[in-house]
């Protein structure tokens, strides 16, 4: 192996916010493209499977390394007190638990030969998932409101990301009712269950894609904290 290609494997494996950002995008985009196919009928079933069980191997893999950004699990607490969690590693971390229960759900619609194994290894993940996503959206605003002293901030793009990706988990949680498994094997009600990772889905890409650092409103934004940040002594 080369230098350059152990240099590139590296770079490929090393996280960053883009990567996150643009593998939750591409992730995102399987959820919407296969809830989409049965919305308006464009393909089958297995189709729809495929996209969602693919995508959520981007999601995964976007939330580990929003895991390993987050930074350390604790801070040193109150003065006898011990540690505390930090609420940006608590929302990465129930966020990424949520991307695994996803994996489980997707893997399952392909594989599941019987209308048991879908309530307990589909339906059931599915909505454990879903339930760890809201957790994570709350622990979003915390880690928010604690690094700006507000919840409104408009001009950040981390705001409008919270935002985003609150509507995201609601919708998500809203895919999961509709799509309980009734003894028949049919969801409780499709249209909801597909509507709701639909428009999760895009949530979810729209969050991402607000926070790339490439966005012309972050390298603003950046220059304006440089630009304001204090003049290092002696310069």
């Amino acid at each position: 192996m080369t230098p350059h290609a152990t240099i590139t494997r590296a770079a490929f494996l090393t996280p960053s916010l883009t990567k996150q950002s643009v593998y939750f995008i591409i992730g995102g985009s399987l959820f919407a493209v296969g809830s989409a196919a049965s919305i308006w009928d464009f393909a089958g079933v297995g189709f729809t499977n495929w996209c969602c069980f693919i995508g959520a191997w981007f999601f995964t893999t976007a939330g580990l390394f929003q895991v390993v950004l987050s930074g350390d699990a604790t801070v040193p607490g109150r003065p006898g007190q011990g540690k505390a969690l930090r609420a940006e590693w608590l929302a990465a971390a129930t966020q990424s638990f949520g991307t695994i229960l996803f994996n489980v759900s997707t893997t399952t619609a392909l594989t599941a030969k019987s209308v048991s194994a879908e309530k307990h290894y589909m339906w059931n993940p599915d909505a454990g998932g879903s339930v760890a996503f809201l957790i994570s959206a709350f622990f979003v605003y915390v880690a928010f409101y604690r690094s700006e002293h507000t919840l409104w901030e408009p001009r950040s793009s981390g705001w409008w990301s919270a935002h985003i990706n609150m509507l995201g988990c609601i919708a998500f949680a809203v895919s999961a009712v509709g799509a309980f498994v009734l003894s028949d094997g049919s969801s409780k009600d499709a249209p909801v269950a597909n509507w709701g990772t639909f428009i999760g889905a895009v949530c979810f890409v729209l969050a991402s894609a607000v926070v790339l650092p490439q966005a012309p409103w972050n390298r603003a934004q950046a220059v304006r904290a440089a630009t304001a940040a204090p003049s290092p002594a002696g310069a």
